[in-house]
């Protein structure tokens, strides 16, 4: 799971060492060397978990989805930002301020006192 990019859709195989990851900083902290480019990149799924590879130089809209399961997996990155306005170091190292948006927020009303008055019964 990364932690640069919370919502990461796909897996990417680094073209230099044959590694999967989720994103350029991944690799780039437990790597001795640069990520290579290439023209043709493969992906793994994270909602099918299947593997396909994608022509860079002649990439269009219709290709930001899987062509197994159709999941759109080029979407905005959604980063760790801090919740608190405390100064911390560096975020990835000390996530505790940082709130997951993997995790599903509950909503809803609370308590009894959160309750719209067009809710109630008259």
């Amino acid at each position: 799971m990364c932690k640069h990019v919370l919502n990461a859709q796909v897996a990417i195989r680094a073209q230099c060492c044959r590694r999967w990851f989720d994103c350029a900083e991944c690799h780039a902290e437990v790597s001795d060397h640069p990520l290579r480019k290439t023209d043709e990149m493969v992906f793994a799924c994270k909602k099918c978990k299947k593997v396909f590879r994608k022509d860079m130089t002649d990439y269009e809209d219709e290709d930001e989805f899987c062509p197994h399961c159709d999941n759109h997996y080029v979407i905005d990155a959604v980063t760790p930002e801090a919740q608190l306005k405390i100064e911390t170091e560096d975020l990835r190292k000390d996530a505790r301020v940082v709130r997951d948006l993997r995790v599903k927020q509950e909503t809803g009303p609370t308590s009894m006192f959160d309750v719209d008055a067009s809710d109630m019964i008259g």
